[in-house]
């Protein structure tokens, strides 16, 4: 039997060195190139597998076409994960850009060149962020359902074009994976600005991050055919659903804090624009890769060992008379200095940055109502599952699809479709259509039914959510409950788009140059 060769991105950073470690274990059978930076960091992290011969280092950059190039070349499978992230990605939007669409853009590019759009297999891993906000009572949702980047979010922005182009490639299979919050290390020393953009009442369905490693291992495993050309939600099951509040009150009850007043300010979270929901549709994934084995209490072992001796220290200080409150004083102030940085919530509203206090808060006058820590009335109905309709009849198999079904999913979400025919059931082939504001897009079913996309022209130019809720039935499931019907029209244009990122064969020419 042959040898099966694996291109994996992003093998240096956190989801993708756990997937380096996963995929050797098959070291008998399976051939694993990487393309890492030559950093010094990477060059130390990837001397320990020097001894590897299954494991084909290649150094460059995922936005270099020539560098992606010889990696795709003879790979049975992509796993592309790697991407400039948030915060990181919060701070850099055009690098974000760059990245993470001309990387998928390169890889895309790459595997034609090569004549293996037939065989080789891409695994994206796209976000959650891509749906943005859906605070309850929206905290449930699938794919499908709308994609709505939070104003701000440049990384969900980027992700947004690069999930597009590849279920719009062509390659016979693909799939894109939404990923969730990863349980990680990580995640546990973060200390920046975004901590305070989750809201209290914000829920995720988290994966641990070795989880996530096992999922990309077992995405190189015989699969059946229906797996592929689908998008999924990455999601650890009910043992990893949680809101921010309830994490905070186990991680910081850890250690000793009984009350929250003492390390943490209400007026320091936003009450939406972020992302995170509960998965009605995770259970698919888990069913072909088999990857879930942890839960939060992971999560919580692992910011318990982050601490080290200053988590001992701590219990031992908030058992004193008034300790608590010396050790909450100590955390508050690291906190608030975080908050107020560049993209910090206190930021926003001490320097009065009226366009970000709307967009995390609605208003000045929202923002001065929010009630003390002790006093904040949190969400509690979670098990409540309001279910979005997504314009079509999903009871129908997809060998079924009609034009007519397509048509109106169209104009469910304000346009029309302009195609004069299809052949039924196919997912695949983009079709013509109009959106509300008068923009003509081509777009698949695929990418339009079940990935929850819609016009890209809207997409790139700005957020301007509340003028398209007012002719977008679709949408408008994702917006009304959350705004108020006569909040003011805010619109917030897009720094960076897709547009002038430079990928294939032109831009490795110039890199050469």
């Amino acid at each position: 039997m042959s040898r099966q060769r694996v291109f994996l991105t992003g093998a240096t950073g956190g989801m993708g060195l756990v997937g380096l470690n996963e995929l050797l274990k098959d070291a008998d059978t399976r051939d694993v190139v990487i393309l890492a930076r030559p950093s010094e960091r990477n060059r130390a992290l990837l001397a320990a597998y020097a001894k590897r011969p299954e494991l084909i280092v290649e150094w460059g950059d995922l936005t270099n076409y020539d560098d992606v190039l010889r990696c795709v070349r003879g790979a049975d499978v992509v796993l592309h994960v790697g991407a400039l992230v948030s915060p990181e990605a919060d701070y850099q939007a055009r690098r974000a850009m760059d990245v993470n669409y001309g990387s998928t853009m390169n890889i895309l590019t790459a595997i034609g060149q090569c004549g293996q759009a037939e065989t080789t297999k891409l695994v994206s891993i796209g976000t959650v962020a891509e749906t943005g906000d859906r605070m309850p009572p929206l905290h449930w949702g699938r794919v499908g359902d709308p994609i709505k980047p939070s104003v701000y979010d440049y990384y969900a922005v980027s992700k947004v074009a690069a999930e597009r182009a590849v279920i719009e490639s062509g390659l016979k299979r693909w799939v894109s994976l939404r990923q969730t919050g990863i349980l990680s290390k990580k995640m546990a020393e973060i200390e920046d600005a975004i901590m305070f953009h989750n809201c209290l009442d914000n829920v995720l369905e988290y994966v641990s991050d070795r989880d996530s490693g096992v999922l990309l291992r077992n995405a190189c495993g015989p699969l059946p055919e229906e797996f592929w050309n689908h998008v999924y939600n990455i999601g650890g099951g009910a043992g990893c659903r949680t809101s921010t509040w309830a994490m905070y009150r186990e991680l910081f009850g850890s250690l000793g804090i009984t009350n929250m007043e003492n390390c943490l300010d209400s007026r320091w979270f936003a009450t939406r624009n972020f992302h995170g929901h509960f998965y009605l549709d995770s259970d698919r994934l888990e069913d072909y890769l088999h990857f879930r084995h942890d839960s939060l209490q992971y999560f919580y072992d692992v910011y318990l060992a982050s601490q080290g001796d200053t988590a001992r220290l701590t219990r031992v200080l908030c058992r004193l008379p008034f300790g608590e409150r010396v050790v909450g004083r100590s955390m508050k102030k690291r906190f608030l200095r975080s908050a107020r940085t560049e993209h910090g919530t206190v930021h926003f509203v001490e320097d009065g940055v009226e366009e970000a206090i709307a967009a995390y808060w609605g208003s000045k006058a929202a923002f001065d109502a929010i009630p003390r820590l002790n006093d904040f009335a949190h969400f509690t109905d979670w098990d409540t599952v309001v279910r979005l309709d997504h314009g079509y009849d999903e009871s129908k198999p997809e060998s079924e699809l009609t034009l007519d079904d397509v048509r109106g999913a169209a104009r469910f979400r304000g346009g029309v479709c302009l195609a004069d025919s299809m052949a039924m059931g196919d997912w695949r082939t983009p079709l013509a259509f109009r959106c509300a504001f008068g923009h003509q897009f081509r777009a698949s079913p695929r990418l339009v039914l079940e990935g929850g996309h819609w016009c890209d022209v809207c997409e790139r130019e700005s957020w301007n959510y509340p003028a398209r809720a007012r002719r977008d039935p679709f949408f408008a499931q994702v917006w009304y409950p959350l705004h108020p019907v006569d909040e003011p029209p805010h619109v917030y244009p897009k720094a960076v788009d897709e547009r002038g990122v430079r990928f294939g064969p032109s831009q490795g020419a110039k890199a050469r140059a």
